[in-house]
This record gives C-alpha cells, sequence and structure tokens, in this order.
C-alpha cells in the first residue's frame, strides 16, 4: 500500500525558490510523487509514496521556516495516484485574489470534526461550502449553501451580492482539507462578521472519523489525484474523471452519448472545438501507447 498525504501550512516563506530545488530533489530520491506549491504564505499540496518516502519529505518540510507545527492527513492508496511530481512556485498556495486576506494574523473558530453535526444542525447557522461547483455537484453536507463559484478567487463577489442572506447568522465553512477556510473565514472576518466557524481539517478529517451512520455528509469527495473522490473511511467513490474538462463523472456518466473517453463528457462537449478535440484524442492514443508498455504517459 502506499499513502497519500494531504497538507497545507501558512507561513511567511522570504524566498520559495530556494526551497523548491532541494524539496524536489528529495522527493524524487525517494520515490514520492504529487504536487507540491510553494509560495511566500507557505505550502500546499498532496504526495503519495511508500511510507518511509513519505516520512522523509514530511521531516524536510517540517525543518523548513514557521514548519514545526505542520498538520497533514493521509489515505492509502493500492496504486500510485500520480504520474509524477511537480512542484511548484505561486503567488499563493490558494488563490483568493485578496492581498489583505491574511490567515496568519487571524481565522474562525476551529471545530473538530465530532462536534461539526451540533454545529451545522443549528437553524441560526448558515452552512456555506466554499468549494467550487463542480467539486460541490458530487457532494456536500446536508443543507449547505452552494455558492456556484468556478474559482476560489470568485468567492468575495458572490459574498458580496449574496451577504444580505446571512443577516444575524452564525456563518460555518467548510472546504476539502481546509485550506481555503483559512483564507475565507479571514475575508469574512474583514467584513465584520463575528461568529465565523469552519471544519477543522476539512471534508476529509470528516469522512476519516465520523461514522457513516452518523454523518449528514451526502455524496462523493472530489480530490486532486487519480482516486477523483473519496467517500466514508476515505474509500474511492468510483467516480472518474474527465480528461478533457478535469471535472469528476458519476459511473452512470461513462453511458452517455456526449461521453468519448480522455476527449469528451456531457459537461465540455461544447466547451470544445473540433480541433482541440482531435488533440484530447491524440493525447489518449498516447497515454494507451504508454500504458500498453507499461509506462505511465505524463499527459495524464
Amino acid at each position: 500500500m502506499l499513502i497519500v498525504a494531504a497538507l497545507y501550512h501558512f507561513t511567511r516563506f522570504p524566498d520559495p525558490a530556494a526551497l523548491k530545488h532541494p524539496l524536489a530533489q528529495l522527493a524524487c530520491s525517494q520515490g514520492v510523487k504529487g504536487s507540491l506549491l510553494l509560495a511566500p504564505e507557505g505550502i500546499n499540496g498532496t504526495i503519495a509514496g511508500p511510507r518511509a518516502g513519505i516520512d522523509a519529505v514530511l521531516a524536510h518540510i517540517r525543518a523548513l521556516p514557521g514548519c514545526t507545527d505542520l498538520e497533514w492527513k493521509e489515505a492509502q492508496a493500492e496504486t500510485m495516484p500520480f504520474g509524477r511530481l511537480k512542484v511548484r512556485l505561486k503567488r499563493e498556495i490558494v488563490t483568493m485574489g485578496q492581498p489583505d486576506v491574511d490567515p496568519l494574523a487571524r481565522v474562525g473558530h476551529y471545530v473538530e470534526a465530532s462536534e461539526w453535526n451540533a454545529l451545522i444542525s443549528d437553524p441560526d447557522v448558515a452552512v456555506i461550502d466554499t468549494r467550487n461547483d463542480y467539486e460541490v455537484a458530487i457532494g456536500t453536507f446536508e443543507g449547505a449553501v452552494d455558492p456556484g463559484t468556478r474559482a476560489f478567487g470568485d468567492f468575495p463577489a458572490w459574498w458580496e451580492a449574496n451577504k444580505e442572506r446571512f443577516h444575524n447568522k452564525r456563518i460555518a465553512m467548510f472546504c476539502t482539507g481546509g485550506i481555503r477556510c483559512e483564507k475565507s473565514t479571514n475575508y469574512l472576518l474583514g467584513q465584520g462578521i463575528d461568529e465565523v466557524f469552519h471544519l477543522k481539517g476539512g471534508i476529509l478529517k470528516y469522512l476519516e472519523e465520523v461514522p457513516q451512520e452518523q454523518s449528514l455528509w451526502h455524496g462523493g469527495c472530489f480530490v486532486f489525484d487519480q482516486r477523483v473522490a473519496v467517500g466514508h473511511g476515505l474509500q474511492p467513490t468510483g467516480h472518474v474523471m474527465c480528461h478533457a474538462c478535469r471535472r469528476p463523472l458519476e459511473p452512470a456518466d461513462l453511458s452517455r452519448p456526449e461521453y468519448e473517453h480522455g476527449v469528451s463528457c456531457h459537461h465540455c462537449l461544447s466547451e470544445f472545438d473540433d480541433a482541440r478535440r482531435e488533440g484530447f484524442r491524440e493525447r489518449q492514443k498516447q497515454i494507451a501507447l504508454a500504458e500498453a508498455r507499461g509506462a505511465l504517459h505524463l499527459g495524464r
């Protein structure tokens, strides 16, 4: 079994570019793959590999400036869920586009997974899903508000247009692993909302700890690797990904006439022209040839 570790940590990196090569070199030497983002505000990513390799990379990250108390979430996978390792430099580790937002200054009240059901069942609490629309479409918490945003950077405009709906409400927010809520709760506090809460560890921690029979979660939780989505116990749900638009699909969606493996689905059939789809077909052909050789095509 391979270990999948999802992590983020806000801290000050004066020179994130200097951290990139040593981190990438270590991860590659340990057989660790996945995606890590480095920015002046910290680190974010998901990696997978053997136990010893994951331990080595996590120890390296904990030794970075301000990362001693790094937390992460683990799951297991029978096969490697990533094709390669990517260590990238970004302006933000999660893009909100609000320069005044600073999770290191203050955030909302953390709520443990074991206490989340009681909070969101309170009629005086409005529950807001801060994820993108395609993520919400396959699963969310009972009674949660879906902002319908296509990107996290759209959230401030949505709030400005809808804030009157939440007058005199306490606000509870959640996301996949918790990172978006670090910023969205700081944003709402800056907008004058006093009682703001967020699910500590995100949906993944909730699905790991809360028994299914007690759960208020419905559906799958989208994850950014080849598992596509997980459910209770962090077990894969059977969702697949459209490799044209990167949206998750239910198994039944593969029978729809719009679906062509690696080329299109009912979400994106009208989004790409014939030339783009022909390019997707060629990529899928190369992926199939690589698999026949026992290799993994990097375009996957």
